[in-house]
């Protein structure tokens, strides 16, 4: 009988925590996490030339929910500081780096950013909290509808999406602020540099995905110059698609 009752408790208790926001839930292990971030960007300060991040992009990290973003049975490992797999060969990013490139960019609240790999949509949805518009491209057709799901559920209105090959960018949306690359590519391509308003940055990591990659600033100024500099060591799914 002790045994029925504990049941009948344990599916009461999971019942209401199922009709609880799922933010609630996961909070704690969202606060957790924006603080493990704040002292990984204090070791790595050496690489940043900075120990803090912009406060508007750690307020986007504390508010995003990672967990809408991964699939079912890696939810448990939502929170930890590291990337997951979502499908197709594919990962949702650590949120370190998420945060490092979003701050790298500079974004500002007026700001329209292309994002190149959506992915799950985790990274279009950070910088959806700070600038004004998001437009996003992911080569891999379930994982773009599947994003764009995401962003409906979840009220994301500033973001658009769609399915094709990111190195060539979004020609008829062009020009962007800013422009992140969420895979690695062998060089940075052209037709980002040319959609990449003056002015504005692009955050890549370049290299080849069995030796060393590096997280670039490539920076187009007001006199159409063209300027990169190297930050950090990276990982990154490569980068694909017909070229």
């Amino acid at each position: 009988m002790t045994r029925l009752i504990s049941s009948s408790l344990l599916i009461a208790i999971l019942a209401f925590s199922a009709l609880l926001p799922a933010d609630d839930r996961y909070t704690s292990a969202r606060q957790a996490l924006v603080k493990e971030i704040i002292s990984d960007v204090q070791e790595t300060s050496i690489y940043l030339d900075k120990d803090a991040l912009d406060p508007r992009v750690m307020d986007a990290m504390a508010k995003v929910p990672r967990h809408e973003f991964v699939p079912f049975l890696q939810k448990p490992y939502s929170y930890q500081n590291r990337p997951l797999p979502i499908g197709h060969g594919q990962t949702i990013s650590q949120p370190y780096i998420v945060a490092i490139m979003t701050d790298l960019l500079k974004p500002k609240a007026g700001d329209r950013v292309l994002e190149i790999g959506t992915g799950s949509g985790y990274q279009a949805a950070i910088l959806s909290e700070i600038v004004s518009e998001v437009y996003t491209i992911e080569i891999i057709g379930a994982l773009g509808e599947q994003a764009e799901e995401h962003f409906k559920r979840l009220n994301y209105r500033n973001i658009q999406s769609r399915i094709g090959d990111g190195y060539y960018g979004w020609e008829s949306a062009a020009p962007f602020d800013g422009i992140v690359v969420t895979a690695a590519a062998s060089h940075v391509p052209p037709p980002l540099i040319e959609q990449l308003k003056p002015g504005g940055r692009m955050v890549i990591p370049v290299g080849s995905p069995f030796l060393v990659q590096h997280l670039v600033i490539v920076e187009k100024h007001t006199d159409g110059k063209i300027t990169s500099k190297q930050i950090l060591p990276v990982r990154f799914v490569p980068l694909t698609g017909g070229h």
